[in-house]
């Protein structure tokens, strides 16, 4: 679901951008108010957990791959406007440190995957939770929720792919940018998500907001920072883990490159567009196994999470006793 760079118009990459202006200026708003600055590093935390979720690509019909994105789960635990500064923080690493997302669609992206699909579970998990009432109610919702979540995420990434060819198109009538109409592209991408990434996101929520409401409930209901260890093993746990993301040897439907492109005439902007080198690309690192480096990769990629807004923390509570 990460949207490439050169996919998508620099209109279109520009539009998404300034939607986001205004949305991350309300999430930190509303984050100041929610969360107190000791538990600032509970962002941290979750941007880890998406970061991580991220890095588990299994494989698709049709050679392709995907991923669970874990939004709806960071929305739960500490609401949606965190989960839409966590989320982005773990694409913002992705997409810089190992070019995983467009820099110039990185609007689009945090559009799509911090803020439609942590917001749509988010609500949805407390709809559903309102309506079942059961023991089992909060993993149903939590399931159902980032269910519906990752699917309505994919949706609008699908339209922003499809709506390029029909507004992008050179003298002969040549798409420039994404050649893949709406008819072509929502059911590519939808399909696949509504019949199995969007179950992968659903088990992976509910059984993460399980174990974390067992072993550490005080994150759920008082977005504590204490008591931790519990989270932190399963941090360390997922990062062991993530060269099972290797698995999958297919790219993810729409994150091709120019030689990947099943198509005789591939589009201008795609063959001869912007192009960024990122430090770690693809989180492989030369000369080393590539399960190796995979593990290195989430290392890297969950410490900078963590430690961003740590330094954050302390720089507050620095200004706030220098203020007293």
């Amino acid at each position: 679901m990460h949207i490439p760079d050169n996919y998508l118009s620099p209109s279109t990459c520009a539009v998404m951008g300034a939607v986001m202006l205004p949305i991350w200026a309300i999430a930190v708003k509303k984050v100041k108010k929610e969360i107190t600055k000791k538990n600032l590093p509970l962002l941290g935390i979750g941007a880890a957990f998406s970061f991580l979720i991220m890095m588990f690509n299994i494989p698709l019909p049709g050679g392709t791959s995907g991923h669970a994105v874990g939004g709806t789960l960071v929305a739960i635990l500490l609401g949606p406007f965190a989960a839409c500064i966590s989320v982005t923080i773990a694409l913002l690493i992705q997409a810089f440190l190992f070019g995983d997302g467009g820099i110039l669609a990185f609007g689009a992206n945090c559009f799509n995957m911090a803020f439609v699909l942590p917001f749509t579970g988010y609500y949805a998990f407390y709809f559903i939770k309102s309506i079942v009432k059961s023991k089992k109610s909060d993993y149903i919702s939590a399931l159902i929720g980032s269910y519906i979540g990752i699917n309505m995420s994919t949706l609008f990434a699908a339209t922003e792919f499809g709506i390029q060819p029909l507004l992008f198109k050179d003298a002969s009538g040549m798409a420039i940018y994404c050649p893949y109409p709406l008819s072509v592209s929502i059911p590519a991408m939808l399909i696949p998500h509504l019949l199995v990434i969007g179950f992968l996101e659903g088990m992976v929520t509910a059984g993460v907001y399980i174990y974390i409401k067992k072993l550490s409930p005080d994150v759920i209901y008082k977005r504590s920072s204490k008591k931790l260890k519990s989270v932190y093993k399963l941090i360390m746990a997922l990062i062991i883990l993530t060269p099972l993301g290797l698995i999958a040897g297919g790219t993810a439907w729409g994150e091709w490159g120019a030689d990947e492109i099943n198509s005789v005439l591939i589009p201008q902007a795609i063959k001869h567009g912007f192009k960024f080198r990122s430090l770690i690309p693809d989180y492989t690192i030369n000369g080393m196994p590539k399960s190796i480096g995979y593990i290195l990769s989430a290392i890297a990629g969950v410490s900078i999470s963590i430690i961003v807004f740590k330094i954050i923390s302390s720089v507050k509570s620095k200004k706030s006793k220098l203020q007293q």
